[in-house]
């Protein structure tokens, strides 16, 4: 088995008399997906936000390929290669696709902020944004305002601005939220190409979505990792049924 790209060894957080994380450990390794769920008030949000350095634990610690990054600051996890997609969209409504883009790439090349038409008229900043707009399928939507994408569009060009960073690791916090079936679908797909390039950490309420994508599934309850394996194995473990996906048979309609 390769070595993990993220490791997460003990790690807790409380927030007051409230465990939020409790005492969580999990692999991810290279080149896939493995999706983290759980029911509303499960922890995960809080959890990712200790992956990418938003919030620090109380104890334990988070490696990067095998780089203790448990006290850096986001921006230094970025730029190891490290990148979050938000569950609600952050993007500059009133710039451009292309806009958005190039100005993500910016900061992550190490440049002092510059106002936005430096970033438009430089060669390289274009030429990155186009070449991420293009692997989401947006290239012909790069002039366009982003208010005037359509919600689908508009997680797609997060996706952009996340691959614009040059990540090694992708945190995806419920990408399918507010998805119709056929951007959905269009999603799933997106990220079963896109799992050739990256690693991706995916936290998701759609279960057609995460079984169709997952190579690996930790379910995460009240702050505790209460089972961990191939999609296989947690339909079939009887506490996460019991906890989660009760009775429902989980089925996958994505490509």
């Amino acid at each position: 088995m390769p070595e993990p790209l993220l490791e997460l060894r003990g790690l807790s957080k409380r927030f007051g008399g409230l465990l939020v994380t409790d005492d969580v450990s999990l692999t991810v390794l290279p080149n896939e997906i493995h999706a983290i769920i759980g029911p509303n008030g499960a922890g995960k949000t809080t959890l990712i936000s200790q992956l990418t350095g938003h919030l620090a634990p109380d104890t334990g610690s988070v490696l990067l390929a095998g780089r203790d990054i448990t006290r850096l600051p986001a921006y230094r996890r970025s730029a190891l290669g490290l990148a979050r997609s938000f569950q609600i969209t952050s993007l500059l409504l009133d710039f451009t696709a292309a806009d958005n883009v190039a100005l993500a790439a910016q900061a992550h090349d190490g440049h002092s902020f510059r106002f936005l038409g430096d970033a438009r008229k430089e060669r390289g900043l274009r030429t990155s944004a186009q070449a991420a707009l293009a692997r989401v399928g947006l290239a012909d939507r790069a002039n366009v305002l982003v208010s005037r994408l359509s919600h689908g569009e508009q997680r797609e060009l997060e996706l952009a601005v996340a691959l614009a960073t040059k990540p090694q690791l992708l945190l995806l916090d419920e990408p399918m939220a507010g998805l119709g079936v056929t951007e959905s679908a269009r999603m799933v797909k997106l990220l079963q190409e896109l799992r050739k390039e990256v690693t991706i950490v995916l936290v998701e309420h759609d279960m057609e979505a995460v079984f169709a994508l997952a190579d690996r599934i930790s379910v995460l309850v009240y702050g505790r990792v209460i089972a961990s394996g191939a999609p296989s194995e947690i339909r079939q473990n009887e506490e996460v049924r019991r906890a989660y996906l009760g009775d429902q048979h989980v089925v996958t309609r994505h490509g």
